[in-house]
Formats: structure tokens, sequence, C-alpha cells
């Protein structure tokens, strides 16, 4: 997709149907040096049919289990657990401001292609990256615009060069703005701990309640 950022599918060979919901996770684990390695990763597809999912993944150098990932084959095999999580669209009427920084856009993937087709309340994506080739399914978020009224995509370059026209900065002050005086929507939060964190504590001093706010770190 772009620099050290793949998109994977899986298939889970033993099953006809792998259940899941928009937004959860699965997690794989590998014996690397001798010890059992267990990593967790939001599934980046919806829910529709078959024992297929997919992933999008961001190769750790440092890492011991991604480098393990991007270098498998088609036909490799790796264990993983059933889907689980609660990373899940909770209130489907309600509106909803989707925040994600780099491949914290994953479940959000997964939500839309599953929500968005039914879904008539107002769904807002704000995704953020240092650069704007780092804008992971840029192309299928913006089809999903036209296609669909009640959705919004918002990209935002932290590292924009001259060229960049769109927004810019952290994703933190462009949820705020598209907030505004509201308080009856949910907003869901995913990508690192500190934009998480940042972002949780401006809902808070804003009066949202706890349960308007899901939210998933990636680190």
């Amino acid at each position: 997709l772009c620099p050290d950022v793949r998109h994977f599918v899986f298939e889970a060979p033993d099953v006809e149907q792998l259940p899941f919901q928009a937004g959860q996770f699965v997690t794989f684990s590998e014996h690397v040096n001798g010890k059992k390695v267990m990593r967790p990763y939001s599934i980046a597809s919806a829910p529709e049919g078959g024992n297929r999912f997919e992933l999008c993944l961001n190769r750790v150098n440092e890492g011991l289990l991604s480098p393990i990932l991007f270098d498998l084959r088609p036909g490799d095999t790796m264990d993983i657990s059933a889907p689980m999580g609660f990373f899940t669209l909770r209130n489907p009427g309600r509106e909803a401001v989707f925040v994600a920084t780099g491949t914290g856009v994953a479940p959000f993937r997964s939500i839309l292609h599953a929500h968005l087709p039914e879904q008539k309340q107002p769904m807002t994506l704000i995704f953020g990256t240092r650069y704007e080739h780092g804008l992971t399914y840029r192309e299928e978020f913006e089809e999903l615009q036209r296609r669909h009224p009640n959705f919004r995509f918002l990209p935002v370059l932290s590292r924009p060069d001259a060229s960049w026209s769109g927004r810019s900065g952290h994703v933190q002050p462009h949820m705020l703005e598209v907030i505004g005086d509201r308080r009856d929507l949910d907003v869901y939060l995913c990508g690192l701990k500190l934009m998480v964190d940042d972002a949780r504590g401006m809902l808070k001093d804003l009066g949202f309640d706890r349960k308007q706010i899901i939210f998933e770190k990636y680190d």
C-alpha cells in the first residue's frame, strides 16, 4: 500500500465461515527463539461470509512478529485465534465520528464496508498520516464518499509537502471542528496511544460520556 505497509488476505482453511463483527481483531501466534509470541491485528475487511479476512499491517523492523508476516508467501500458514474484541459500532442509529492514524484505519475500513450500505445516520472518517503516500485506501474511501451522501472522508497530513491543499496538522483539532457543539454522537478513536489519550481527554473536557468514546490503541 505504501512503504512498510501491506494489505494481507488470509484464509482460515478449517472452517467454511469465519464469523466476526466489523471492527474485531484476530491474534496471530508464532514461536520465535523458543518463545511463543502473540500479536493482535484488526481485521480490515467486512464480514461478508466465507473464511477469508484481510489485514492492513505495518512492518516493525525491531518487532518479533511483523517481519515474519512480511516474509510470508502464498500458501504459508500461521496460527490465529478466533476473532474477538469490542471495537465495534455500538449504536448503529447514532451519528459516528471515526478518528484514525496510520494502520489504525483498518477496523474503520471493516466497519464502513459493513455498515454504510444500511446506515442512514452520518459517518465521518478523519484519517491522519504523516505523508500523502501514507493515506492507505484513499481512493476506496473517496469512492465510498461519492456513493454514500451520509459519509465524509477527511484526510489529514501532519507533514504535507507544498502540493498538498487539504487538511494538515494533527487529527485532534479536526475532530473538534467536526463535532462542534454536538454532544449526541459517538466518537471512535484508533491509532497510537499519544493520539488516543489526547483525544479522549479533549472529549471528556467537552462533556462526552465515557460510553460515547470508544477507543483502541496500537502501541
